[in-house]
């Protein structure tokens, strides 16, 4: 799949996801345990916002502190949207894929930064999802996009701290359970709630 087509597919299933949270949902537990399912929503967002001017050329000191705190107001689904548009804009214009950008531990091509984005989408997207009782089950495709992509990875996200330890899952385990496993989630997470 190419790169531009599963970055906004991912996109887009997060967004449908946010798009169906009932309004007693959004305090709820995740199994990111320092986050409710607003705070993980917020945190996606963010990191949309934060493409736009990395991807055209932005430095982390310019871009500063202005995408800190709740970026989602009173109507998250809208802000979680546009946030998205602007996102997938900026991925898709000219050139976009070919520049590098200033991260948190270096200057990154910005293709590799774009598959960092669609993981987090991926697997933040499962979070939610079991957080609110949605189907859990993830797109095939961006799956095997994702998993392709992360043993090159999982140990730079694991030293971090970024992800926490790996859970251990049967060697039979599917795809995605190995995947959300992983990350550090166990795919059999409950609500504590």
């Amino acid at each position: 799949m190419k790169l531009i087509a599963a970055y906004r597919r991912a996109l887009g299933r997060f967004g449908d996801q946010v798009a169906r949270i009932e309004p007693d949902q959004w305090s709820l537990p995740t199994p990111c345990t320092e986050w409710t399912v607003r705070e993980l929503v917020n945190h996606l967002v963010y990191e949309d916002r934060w493409s736009v001017p990395l991807l055209n050329g932005a430095s982390l000191g310019s871009v500063g502190n202005r995408f800190e705190g709740d970026l989602l107001g009173a109507d998250p689904v809208s802000a979680a949207r546009d946030a998205a548009a602007e996102s997938v804009a900026a991925v898709t214009a000219p050139g976009a894929l070919n520049r590098t950008v200033e991260l948190s531990f270096g200057m990154t091509p910005a293709e590799e930064y774009v598959r960092q984005l669609l993981a987090d989408h991926l697997v933040h997207g499962w979070d939610l999802a079991a957080a609110t009782g949605a189907d859990r089950n993830l797109d095939t495709d961006l799956v095997h996009e994702v998993a392709d992509w992360f043993p090159a990875n999982e140990g730079g996200y694991r030293a971090s701290g970024a992800i926490g330890p790996a859970v251990p899952v049967p060697s039979d385990a599917l795809p995605q359970d190995q995947l959300i496993a992983a990350f550090g989630r166990d795919p059999r997470w409950a609500s504590p709630a």
